[in-house]
């Protein structure tokens, strides 16, 4: 049984950081690109950053700059450091990986920027 399970997310003024974590189990982690993606109810799912299994990355253009994702595959942990926060970056974020055919998504964690 795959779970991800998300923290790390809460309220913070705009231009400050928060980092999340998803904590994989139930799958080889070191072997599959992991991601992260957020929604607000009634919008579109948008993917914000991706690892694939050798390190290589991809950002959505809104995130480029001030988001970094990293992993750490001794802890089966994948992270997502953000920093210089705008309020447009509020929005639920999950985690996510396609492994046995199927993907899975972790409950989310909430990020409000906002004063």
């Amino acid at each position: 049984q795959v779970h991800l399970v998300e923290s790390g997310g809460g309220l913070v003024q705009p231009g400050g950081s928060l980092r999340l974590s998803c904590a994989a189990s139930g799958i080889n982690f070191r072997l599959y690109a992991m991601k992260w993606y957020r929604q607000v109810t009634g919008k579109e799912r948008e993917l914000v950053a991706s690892m694939d299994s050798s390190g290589n990355t991809e950002y959505a253009d809104s995130v480029k700059g001030r988001f970094t994702i990293t992993r750490n595959n001794e802890r089966n942990t994948l992270y997502l450091q953000m920093n210089n926060l705008e309020p447009e970056d509020t929005d639920n974020y999950y985690c996510n990986v396609r492994a046995y055919g199927k993907e899975f998504w972790g409950q989310g964690t909430q990020v409000t920027v906002s004063l």
